[in-house]
């Protein structure tokens, strides 16, 4: 059997350094907010090439907590693409804002910029994109409407760690970049965890309260904070698998253009672009038939996933809250897109099987 994915596996190569770092920190006995978070903070920012990092419990944290930062007033329009995984929505309706959901371009599957300007209105403050899949947006065009509209801009990264548009790191182009360090991400904890970057010393203050009960000093409350931090033992997991992080996805890059190279014309498969440095956290194709191709996947031992089945605003939760139109090109991605297996702990000839039998559908 082929695993879609399997964390052991994944992170068998760190076991050794985690288990140091773990009896580091629980004999150490400090264990919220110290030297580790400190660390990776300044890492992160190292590798990501911002000014400023903050470690927080969750990617979907790290997005609340940068718009909360902006002071918005309630019902104010925060535009995002409207096949993202949900949790972008989620965080902007938790930040008591409005999601204004725009298409994606059908080729990146990222927020298409011709579409953004006709959903702009007096009440729209920020633009929220997502860099779906470990391929950056196209930034220069979407940096340029925010400053025409004098629009904040929030960059989602939970898919991309490393990912460049023209050698320009994600989560450097906006007033904040939202990181997720969920277990399967190319840069994955062992746990929940994430992170925000910002060039802004104003903001990463206010996000810093925000994410310690609105507190500068121990038991003195300026704001209405969270609970919201990244965790000792996570922070010093991460710090290890940081450094390896250009190999992982240098790996996964290298799996990719296996399937790219050989997989037959009768799927869709990603673009390669030079403006695009893509690290493929997932490694989708298109299918008509997708459900069929499944099946015979997983019968030839082959297992997949599917990011993401539902589109946002068809799910129960988004009911009264997002709009009623439709949303076709959305819609068509999550009806045909399936996730082939691309993980650091995957080989060569992994690959080339799936291909194998693919190719045979």
């Amino acid at each position: 059997m082929i695993d879609y994915e399997n964390l052991g596996k994944l992170n068998q190569p760190f076991f050794k350094e985690f288990e140091e770092s773990f009896h580091k920190t629980l004999t150490g006995g400090w264990y919220v907010l110290g030297k580790n978070v400190e660390t990776f903070e300044n890492e992160f920012a190292s590798f990501t090439g911002s000014k400023y990092c903050l470690g927080v419990a969750s990617g979907l944290d790290a997005l609340i907590l940068s718009l909360k930062a902006f002071n918005f007033q309630s019902g104010d329009e925060v535009i995002v693409p409207s096949n993202t995984y949900i949790a972008s929505i989620i965080a902007i309706i938790h930040a008591g804002l409005k999601p204004v959901l725009v298409e994606p371009n059908i080729d990146t599957y990222n927020i298409d910029p011709l579409k953004i300007e006709e959903k702009i209105t007096s009440k729209t403050k920020a633009i929220l994109v997502v860099h779906l899949y470990g391929k950056s947006c196209e930034m220069d065009k979407i940096t340029a409407i925010c400053k025409k509209h004098q629009l904040k801009l929030v960059e989602d990264c939970a898919q991309s760690h490393g990912a460049k548009f023209k050698d320009k790191q994600t989560g450097t182009f906006g007033e904040f970049g939202c990181f997720s360090y969920y277990p399967t991400k190319n840069l994955g904890a062992i746990g929940d965890a994430g992170s925000i970057t910002t060039y802004d010393i104003e903001l990463l203050e206010k996000v810093k309260m925000l994410r310690n009960y609105g507190s500068k000093v121990k038991y003195v409350n300026d704001v209405v904070g969270y609970n919201s931090r990244l965790d000792e033992i996570q922070a010093g997991f991460l710090s290890i698998k940081l450094k390896k992080l250009n190999d992982i996805n240098q790996h996964k890059r290298k799996l990719a253009s296996i399937y790219l190279s050989n997989l037959k014309s009768d799927f869709i498969k990603p673009i390669v672009h030079p403006d695009y440095f893509d690290v493929y956290h997932i490694f989708n194709i298109r299918h008509e038939k997708r459900d069929e191709l499944r099946d015979y996947l997983l019968k030839n031992e082959i297992k997949t996933e599917i990011h993401y089945p539902i589109a946002p605003h068809k799910q129960l939760a988004m009911r009264g809250i997002l709009d009623n139109q439709n949303y076709p090109l959305s819609e068509e991605i999550h009806q045909t897109t399936l996730s082939l297996p691309i993980s650091y702990f995957h080989t060569e000839d992994d690959i080339n099987k799936v291909i194998d039998v693919m190719n045979k559908f």
